[in-house]
């Protein structure tokens, strides 16, 4: 068995959590079919280890989307608050230059691990027009080049009713921020 499948029962059981997850919050996919997204779901059993991935971590992952260009569903960690994938610098090179309290690992890598991507700060604020998240924490999100080369990185939150995107040092890491993740199926 390949390590990124999950065996039979896994992948039933994960099924019935998305399933009703989808049935609780309409509101995110409108004239969305949940048995067309099983069927997808069961086709690509990669997507669904990843899918699995998230829910582990506490991502909450559900369907917010449908791209009729490429016919792929999308699915956003829609926890309240970020998941608990947190503690971590930004990326590689950020985790690379950190000479003391290195954290355990580093926002890009763990993502590619889970085979999802970071949000972008659109999908982030598409996110927060579903509902209200991380009114406590906050979720470091994908940051353009020209911020990185400069040692940056972006995060956002919810505070005051308002999204709000702001900066670190793409080194820094804090208990209260984690990441969101997006995959396509």
């Amino acid at each position: 068995m390949s390590k990124k499948k999950l065996t039979t029962e896994q992948s039933a059981e994960l099924l019935k959590v998305l399933k009703t997850r989808f049935e609780k919050n309409m509101n995110r996919h409108k004239n969305l079919n949940w048995e067309k997204i099983q069927e997808k779901l069961e086709t690509v059993p990669e997507k669904l280890w990843s899918l699995n991935e998230m829910e582990e971590t506490e991502g909450e992952p559900d369907v917010v989307a449908y791209d009729k260009k490429t016919d792929e569903y999308i699915f956003f960690d829609c926890s309240p608050e970020s998941p608990k994938r947190r503690s971590l610098c930004y990326d590689y090179q950020a985790w690379e230059a950190r000479k003391a309290n290195k954290p355990e690992s580093n926002v890009i890598d763990k993502a590619n691990e889970m085979g999802i991507e970071l949000l972008t700060e659109e999908q982030y604020r598409q996110l927060q027009e579903l509902g209200k998240f991380d009114l406590k924490t906050s979720s470091w999100v994908k940051t353009p080049a020209n911020i990185r080369e400069l040692g940056g990185a972006i995060f956002c939150d919810r505070r005051y009713n308002t999204v709000f995107m702001y900066h670190n040092g793409a080194d820094s890491y804090y208990a209260a921020r984690g990441f969101r993740g997006a995959l396509k199926v």
